[in-house]
């Protein structure tokens, strides 16, 4: 039966009035690439037949692709996860609008989380340019190229903060700092979903994992979280609020539970916060196989009551394990769920599905385009762009870096020096390692035919057996040493959380070696995370964290080494000395027993308590000074705003770009506050002497905390204001807040 679509809510009533119960809760299902399950044998049993000679793979494959027509001919798929390519979901499309009953098209998502085929810096690294317009582009790239491929939805961006490093899905988000978070969270949203969603180059933006799943106890991902809900309110949701402002289409649920709840059953997260506080109009999706984990966590007795408080709770759609389509029919059966709430969470899928323009245009894309637009050069051209503005010069002694192409020989060292796969990151799951630059070629391009780079692996990522011999001969013979190590992509993202932060292996012990070889050693960081590199930080004469840069990580980096771009990126993730001062972060409350000399303070017996490198930290190849800070306003209401104004000078010999930050304090309040918080930045270029007068606005509304009875206020008082090239250096300057 085919409908006018005119009036969507009108439409939308139409077509829940013709569908069955069975077609409805198919709206709630996504069905996973993964055709485990969908045979009624595990996972364990199928490989067993299969190696058995009971079932072949072309048999397996045969029986996934009947189930899959099967059901959406039937119109019992809501969605599908893991689908890509302009051809195949056409024709699953096709089956979808033109033989099942009621022509409902289908939802297909992907993990596009730093791009499509063109791969951007992990999340992580483009946050360091604190550049939210750069994040915004590379979004919507990515979605253009998912869309290209047939996608509709990207299950990103993930906004959680992170103030544990050893939680490996860090590298997916912003940092530990909610200011920050938010204003990335806004713009990977807007650069997903463009102004228009049923524009076929925009892709249904999905914010996760609501919520504080980055707090997860001791970094270990998938643990449990427990905190007070003034820090979930004041540091842990803003970027999730920011997403819902700047209009995101979905949500998903967390894996985590909430101080005791289940956050795929938390009916306060999903309801009373997202729903009635943010006013979010969209759908709710759990993260894959969380509506059954809900009774693993203990939160449900049997499968049946999972469902139940999950759909309860505000979860719309059950990813991939089909909980929804077996528990559903008996729960609405036995009247413990009611229509009205099966038709609410079916109705705002359909929203979507309105939204993308599916049902007027549900082919939106043709595989001459996919072919067009992926790889695009305007694509890779950003994909440098983006990876030379995540770079960040963390040490940079008696000028080591920029290389000089006068060098004749060039040792370049390390398990990560050319590896094409470990450059793409975590998540990177349409990239193509084949169209990967690695550092290696990178370099040779940039170093010119008069300079000789001799390469040496010198050990693996993660072993014990290396045999330095080639790497130090390369060493010894060359004028500079480069020496690239790291972490591989899957030592972070997902299930990849780490108790050691330092390099893995004997990644170490071969800085060393090189070091001992007595030439000047430029250490390469590739990794996901921040890592503990003390050793490195003292004896290297330069450190440059690359992270994992995407298809154009050789020749971004080799911009940045041979000084063809200014390095500019600034850390958003606190580097500890060791693992033992996580969690470490820069906003933490204060004490009454600061760090100090005297031994009953904040300290530790064996240890620094100051981070390694600090939040916002970053060098330059030339120097920048801060002079003349003044505020517009001495004194100030709370719905006023003050201009904070300074002068920053590059002090050097090239030009260079400035990340200016402004922080404040709350000197005294109802409830302990952070020592300073992030309010405001500028990025600002210069050339060498020059000056320029740069003024952040600062809105006093923004100084505001969740008291205890979970009011946002805003309270009179004195409030320091810090302006400086990092959370820990700069000048200050102080206003009062008036009642």
């Amino acid at each position: 039966m085919k409908f006018m679509y005119d009036d969507v809510e009108v439409s939308i009533a139409r077509l829940l009035e013709q569908m069955t119960l069975e077609e409805k809760i198919g709206q709630l299902m996504q069905l996973s690439p993964s055709l485990f399950g969908a045979f009624g044998l595990t996972k364990d049993e199928i490989i067993a037949q299969m190696v058995n000679g009971e079932l072949s793979y072309e048999e397996f494959s045969q029986i996934g692709r009947d189930y899959h027509e099967d059901k959406i001919r039937a119109g019992l798929i809501g969605s599908m996860g893991g689908v890509t390519g302009a051809a195949k979901v056409n024709e699953l499309q096709r089956i979808a609008v033109e033989e099942s009953r009621l022509g409902i098209p289908i939802l297909f998502g992907l993990d596009v989380i730093h791009g499509y085929r063109t791969i951007f810096p992990i999340p992580l690294a483009e946050a360091c340019s604190w550049e939210p317009e750069l994040a915004r582009e590379t979004a919507k790239i990515a979605a253009k190229e998912a869309a290209a491929a047939g996608l509709h939805w990207t299950f990103a961006p993930m906004v959680d903060i992170a103030r544990d490093p050893r939680w490996g899905r860090i590298s997916e988000g912003a940092g530990e700092d909610p200011y920050l978070g938010s204003l990335m969270a806004a713009a990977r949203v807007k650069g997903f979903q463009g102004e228009d969603l049923s524009n076929p180059s925009a892709l249904l933006a999905c914010a996760k994992h609501l919520v504080a799943y980055g707090g997860a106890v001791g970094g270990r991902d998938y643990n449990t979280v427990d905190m007070s809900l003034q820090m979930l309110h004041d540091v842990y949701l803003p970027p999730f609020k920011a997403a819902a402002e700047a209009g995101v289409g979905t949500f998903m649920s967390a894996f985590n539970d909430l101080n005791g709840i289940p956050c795929t059953a938390n009916r306060y997260l999903l309801s009373e916060v997202l729903r009635k506080q943010y006013g979010f109009q969209g759908f709710v999706v759990s993260d894959a196989n969380s509506v059954a984990e809900v009774m693993v966590h203990g939160y449900a007795e049997t499968r049946k009551e999972a469902s139940k408080k999950a759909l309860m709770a505000g979860v719309d759609m059950d990813m991939s394990h089909g909980t929804y389509e077996e528990d559903l029919p008996q729960l609405l059966a036995e009247e413990q769920l009611s229509h009205a709430d099966l038709n609410e969470a079916v109705r705002r899928v359909l929203r979507m599905k309105f939204a993308l323009g599916l049902f007027e245009n549900p082919y939106r894309t043709t595989p001459e385009q996919e072919q067009r637009l992926l790889l695009a050069p305007e694509h890779l051209t950003l994909a440098r762009e983006a990876a030379q503005r995540s770079i960040v010069l963390l040490k940079n002694e008696n000028e080591a870096l920029p290389l000089s192409r006068g060098n004749k020989k060039i040792a370049l060292i390390g398990p990560l020096a050319d590896n094409a796969d470990e450059m793409l990151g975590a998540w990177a799951i349409s990239g193509n390692p084949n169209n990967v630059v690695t550092i290696r070629e990178g370099i040779a391009a940039a170093a010119g035919g008069d300079t000789q780079v001799v390469y040496a692996k010198g050990c693996e990522i993660d072993d014990n057996k290396s045999d330095f011999t080639e790497a130090l001969e390369a060493a010894r013979g060359s004028d500079v040493v480069i020496a690239v190590v790291g972490e591989s992509s899957n030592m972070s993202g997902e299930a990849a959380s780490r108790l050691n932060l330092g390099l893995p292996g004997r990644q170490e012990e071969l800085l060393k070696a090189l070091h001992a070889a007595g030439k000047p050693l430029i250490v390469v960081l590739v990794n996901g995370r921040p890592l503990s590199i003390p050793w490195a930080a003292e004896h290297a004469d330069a450190i440059v964290e690359a992270w994992q840069l995407g298809t154009l990580s050789g020749h971004a980096l080799a911009d940045v080494l041979f000084g063809d771009y200014n390095p500019s990126g600034k850390l958003v993730a606190t580097f500890p000395h060791s693992a033992g001062q996580v969690p470490v972060y820069y906003n933490h409350p204060n004490t009454g027993r600061p760090t100090g000399e005297f031994k009953f303070t904040m300290k530790y017996l064996d240890g620094s308590t100051e981070p390694l490198y600090p939040f916002g930290y970053g060098l330059s190849y030339t120097t920048f000074a801060y002079e003349r800070l003044t505020l517009s306003q001495s004194e100030v209401t709370a719905d006023g705003r003050i201009i904070a104004e300074v002068d920053i000078t590059n002090t050097g010999n090239r030009f260079g770009e400035e990340v200016v930050q402004l922080y404040v304090s709350d000197v005294v309040a109802s409830r302990v506050r952070p020592i300073k918080e992030l309010k405001g930045f500028a990025k600002v270029a210069l050339q060498p002497g020059e000056c320029k007068r740069v003024a952040i606005e600062l809105e006093v509304a923004s100084l505001g905390f969740h008291n205890e009875f979970l009011e946002y206020v805003v309270e009179p008082g004195r409030f320091m204001v810090y302006v400086g090239p990092n959370s820990k250096d700069g000048i200050e300057s102080e206003f009062v807040l008036i009642s």
